[in-house]
């Protein structure tokens, strides 16, 4: 009987005792496996899930009776100290020493702590095992509402992120790069993710260098550079992975010049009886921090001990991965960054929706090479499909992203149109013919039964969608019925459900739990239950608050002192004068604060040229002054209600956008221009798409320019960021200024800024570092325009000979009654208000 011993028992361990006793006989071979944590192997990937209720053993991928019932000889919190490859024998550190005929490497990684100053101290935690969760999740108790940095904004980071935002702490995350998720996402999607982590309640803070961590004892901060410094009250590390490779250093294994233990493809180290598995073996000079790879080098090493020395690991390690971060959605495959002699790239962006989509598609538009998913991933199985098996593409790509138009079928097709060979798991390498097998030959009639009989869903569960896809059309063409259930609550359709409410005349949820459900309900089958209950009897959010989120519970969105909005419908933004004053009026009575939305103008049609210079008259003797599209270029300065009463406000941006569009107000320019001031990331004042925008970001603002909205819409560029506000000023005078002093006539500042050789680079040159040496002109040149701004309506009320040209006869101040002026829409009041 030969021995097998396994060093490791993390998630590739034990894939590979899984694998190994699945083939192997009990009497051929004897397993022995030792693993230095106090318990069995657990599931790493959904570690975050410890948080919900702290139960380790649900994560648990067996319990201990598995490895008896299964001859294997498990050594839990027992770790592995020497290797004697003469002799064959480990010795551990309790003191005992086994033989081996085999030893398989399974050490997996640690997490990397940077050699930074101060690191030791107190509260600085790592996040790798359950026990750096329990500490972390302690010491958080101990400084609850505090703030909790997350060193590192990879893919384990982020997850850190919301764990530390789940104890009650203000998260931040702490990422050198210059954008989230360097290895998997470019810089848009990076972009788009932080936007939408930002709007969570997360801290994003990029290129960051941490060269000390603060405190006497304990944590207290984290210090950048002079003057930079965060101060926080916990640090969680997630800075990337090192091979855990120091018993096969010792041992005098071939290693890699920056660690890992050297393996070709039969996962063989340079001892032909040391196999190395996982995150501590290099395999094309690469650590693979994927569970995938992981599995498939388990299976490789199986079948070589056993003999099958055909099993070799693909040249290429497919990287391709999609999780759910935070619950957003973020995905990659192929070859996500694409160099432009490598193909085309076709990108769809929607920031409102913090979504993102990019494919790399070849010149000829034929064959997917990778691409990049972050918001909605639902195509991500598909793509993966498309792009592995090398498919045909549609006669537009871009349908892959942006759907099919005009009605036509799907752009994806069928999962059933996969060739057989299609790995659709790839965690458990399970191909698409092998599921529909499960389904049509074994009779496995539901996704839980094909999971336990091929594994297919059970490692990361991505591929879950498309499993239940092909289980579904596999039932289906045996003439079955498929059943779709809501949730684990209510074994019915919506529909289902629907027809159930109406029928029995069911009016709350706790009945309809009652009768047809079990558990006590959740976020999915609440809500959807809410709706039902409206649609058949028109009940508003008053009935059944339980089933409400917060803000249907109390018909108003809670704002960031506590208080709430009251915002009455005001349909097409058409409002009577009498409900103008009836606003007024209850706002005062109540002290409420109000704001006019969108683009902050309440305009008035419909006056004849005679009346003009009264109205206007009135206005100015009310302190109004000329607006906008008359005599001056700048239209509004759109803002949001900023840090004053936003609870996600950085900064104050009513007082900002007032400053500025007086400023400019008086200025005439090639084209209109429009500015945005939003008080922070969130973006509700929508200042990246105006001429100039201001954005409230931690330390400053971020400034923005040339982009606008229109028939040919364009995103500013960044300009500068972190700035103060007359920082911030100064720059966007000089950007006007020069634009003024450069563009051609009726040329918006988009259309300049691309024509403008060198781009914003060459324009942050003028404006910034003064290349040109012209920047005190400009800034002098622009004072004086505001110093010069005088109001219109006011000159044309006073001087007689400017208001008479509102006359409708030169000689004479009379009215011509015979012009008739048709409404074009009749203004409508309900007749209570009348």
């Amino acid at each position: 009987m030969k021995t097998i011993v396994v060093v490791g028992n993390g998630m590739v361990g034990y894939k590979f005792c899984e694998k190994f006793v699945a083939q192997a006989t009990k009497e051929d071979y004897q397993l022995v496996v030792f693993g230095e944590e106090p318990r069995v192997a657990y599931d790493r990937v959904h570690l975050s899930e410890f948080f919900e209720d702290g139960d380790a053993e649900r994560l648990a991928l067996a319990p201990k009776i598995w490895y008896e019932e299964h001859g294997i000889h498990l050594h839990i919190n027992e770790q592995v100290t020497e290797i004697n490859r003469k002799d064959k024998t480990l010795g551990t550190s309790k003191g005992d020493r086994y033989t081996y005929d085999t030893l398989v490497m399974a050490t997996g990684s640690v997490p990397f702590v940077p050699p930074i100053r101060g690191v030791e101290k107190k509260g600085v935690f790592v996040y790798r095992t359950i026990e750096d969760l329990e500490e972390t999740l302690a010491y958080a108790e101990t400084v609850k509402g505090g703030k909790a940095a997350i060193l590192g904004g990879g893919l384990l980071g982020l997850e850190a992120a919301k764990a530390v935002m789940d104890m009650g702490l203000e998260p931040h995350v702490v990422e050198f790069a210059p954008k989230l998720m360097p290895r998997q996402l470019d810089t848009r999607s990076s972009k788009v993710l932080q936007v939408k982590l930002e709007s969570m309640g997360i801290h994003v803070h990029l290129s960051k260098a941490t060269n000390q961590i603060l405190g006497n004892g304990s944590i207290t901060g984290m210090e950048f550079g002079e003057d930079d410094i965060l101060d926080v009250d916990m640090l969680v590390v997630s800075a990337g992975i090192r091979p855990r490779d120091e018993l096969g250093k010792n041992a005098g294994l071939e290693m890699g010049t920056r660690g890992g233990i050297v393996v070709n493809d039969r996962m063989q180290t340079s001892d032909p009886d040391i196999l190395a598995i996982g995150e501590v073996a290099l395999y094309n000079q690469m650590i693979y921090g994927l569970v995938a790879p992981g599995y498939e080098m388990a299976q490789v090493a199986v079948d070589q001990i056993l003999g099958k020395s055909e099993a070799r690991m693909a040249a290429e390690i497919d990287m391709s991965t999609k999780l759910k971060l935070i619950g957003v959605d973020v995905a990659s495959f192929g070859i996500p960054f694409m160099p432009a002699d490598k193909g085309h790239s076709i990108i769809f962006e929607n920031k409102t929706e913090s979504l993102y989509k990019r494919i790399n598609v070849t010149h000829d538009g034929k064959k997917l090479l990778g691409g990049i998913l972050v918001g909605d991933a639902a195509d991500y199985n598909m793509l993966l499909q498309l792009y592995q098996n090398e498919m045909a593409l549609p006669e537009n790509p871009e349908d892959l992203i942006l759907g099919s138009r005009g009605g036509g079928p799907s752009a994806f097709g069928s999962a059933m149109d996969l060739p057989d060979t299609a790995v659709v798991c790839s965690c458990e390498a399970v191909t698409k013919g092998a599921i529909c097998c499960s389904v049509l030959d074994d009779g496995n009639e539901s996704v839980k039964a094909v999971a336990k009989a091929t594994k297919a869903t059970t490692g990361c569960g991505g591929c879950k969608p498309m499993v239940v896809d092909l289980v579904t059309e596999s039932l289906k063409s045996l003439g079955k019925t498929v059943k779709v259930q809501l949730c684990e609550h209510f074994e019915y359709s919506r529909q289902e459900l629907f027809d159930i409410v109406k029928l029995k005349n069911i009016q709350d949820y706790d009945t309809l739990l009652d009768l047809v459900g079990k558990g006590h309900g959740c976020e999915v089958c609440k809500p959807a239950v809410a709706a039902i209950f409206a649609s058949i009897y028109n009940e508003t959010a008053n009935v059944q608050p339980a089933i409400q989120d917060t803000n249907d519970r109390f018909l108003a969105n809670i704002q960031r002192n506590g208080t709430y909005s009251v915002v009455p419908r005001v349909a097409g933004g058409e409002i009577t004068p009498k409900q103008l004053m009836t606003l007024g009026r209850i706002a005062q009575k109540f002290d409420l604060y109000t704001k006019i939305t969108g683009g902050q103008r309440i305009d008035m049609f419909g006056a004849q040229l005679h009346e003009l210079p009264l109205i206007w008259e009135e206005l100015i003797a009310e302190g109004f002054e000329t607006g906008q599209a008359y005599g001056k270029s700048l239209r509004t300065v759109k803002s949001c209600v900023g840090s004053t009463w936003c609870r996600y406000g950085m900064d104050e941006s009513v007082s900002f956008a007032v400053e500025i569009e007086h400023r400019y107000k008086g200025i005439r320019s090639p084209h209109k221009f429009k500015g945005g001031v939003s008080g922070c990331i969130r973006e509700c004042a929508e200042a990246r798409c105006k001429d100039f925008g201001f954005i409230a970001v931690e330390g400053g603002w971020n400034v923005y320019v040339a982009g606008n909205g229109g028939a040919n819409p364009k995103h500013a560029e960044l300009l500068a960021e972190k700035v103060d506000k007359e920082t911030a000023i100064r720059y966007v005078d000089r950007f006007i200024m020069y634009y003024i002093k450069t563009a051609q006539p009726l040329t918006r500042t988009a259309a300049w800024l691309e024509k403008l050789e060198g781009g914003i680079t060459y324009l942050q040159n003028v404006v910034i570092n003064d290349s040109l040496g012209i920047a005190a002109d400009l800034d002098a040149e622009m004072q004086a325009l505001v110093d010069s701004y005088k109001c219109e309506w006011k000159e044309a009320v006073e001087n007689p000979e400017i208001r008479a040209r509102y006359t409708h006869f030169v000689n004479s101040d009379a009215t011509d009654d015979s012009i008739e002026f048709v409404s074009l829409r009749e203004q409508k009041m309900p007749k209570e208000w009348a």
